[in-house]
């Protein structure tokens, strides 16, 4: 177990639209340790610049990935620190409160901060041409004051990230999407929301009420709880 942060008003999710490539399953874990530590979450998706199309639009794929995670209730915010979309709305989601960034190296967890207030004089490094892996520019806890009140902390990025104590049995209520169907399935409580018959959680991904995406991730974290 490694503490990350404490007392926090919330946590920012920093994953990058491209280069590297996201990892849904890691944000999902982010997101299960945010619930269960009851710590809001907020999903920035940064680099946008590299994932658009000739017509300056989405890529489909990445836009598809993003309305399911809105789906699921999170707040999803596109940033480019390189042209400024979306930096004054990360600023005003950040004012007053203590939130800490967390996502894997080379996401653009610096560049976003350097946008965000210049003069902090971060320094960036970019992604490896050679390996398409991000490289460590924050290597400890940093907390940073912000102009308007609130601060944040980077922290190092990670490329793998572990969920400590949560039992299998707990995950189900980590996913808001499939919290308010637990005790509705044929064996209520007790329903691993697998291959029972009558379950609730799973008649809702039939019908398209939770992503079949989210619920490979409870899947895998279930195998592994």
């Amino acid at each position: 177990e490694q503490v990350i942060a404490a007392n926090l008003d919330q946590a920012v999710v920093v994953f990058a639209a491209a280069q590297p490539t996201p990892k849904w399953g890691l944000l999902d874990r982010y997101l299960v340790a945010c619930e269960a530590a009851a710590i809001p979450a907020l999903v920035c998706i940064t680099k946008l610049d590299l994932a658009l199309d000739r017509t300056g639009q989405i890529e489909s794929s990445l836009s598809q990935d993003i309305a399911v995670y809105r789906q699921a209730g999170y707040p999803v915010i596109l940033t480019s620190a390189a042209s400024g979309l979306g930096v004054e709305q990360i600023r005003a989601a950040l004012q007053g409160k203590l939130s800490v960034l967390l996502g894997k190296s080379g996401v653009g967890k610096t560049s976003l901060l350097n946008a965000l207030q210049p003069g902090l004089g971060l320094r960036v490094n970019q992604v490896s041409q050679a390996t398409g892996k991000g490289k460590h520019t924050t290597t400890n806890q940093e907390m940073f004051p912000l102009d308007g009140g609130g601060a944040i902390i980077d922290t190092p990025g990670v490329r793998e990230f572990g969920l400590w104590g949560l039992e299998a049995f707990d995950l189900a209520e980590h996913f808001p999407e499939m919290r308010l169907l637990l005790g509705r399935c044929r064996f209520g409580l007790d329903c691993r929301h697998d291959s029972e018959p009558g379950c609730a959680i799973r008649q809702a991904v039939l019908e398209g009420r939770i992503s079949p995406l989210r619920y490979r991730s409870y899947m895998r974290l279930m195998e592994e709880a």
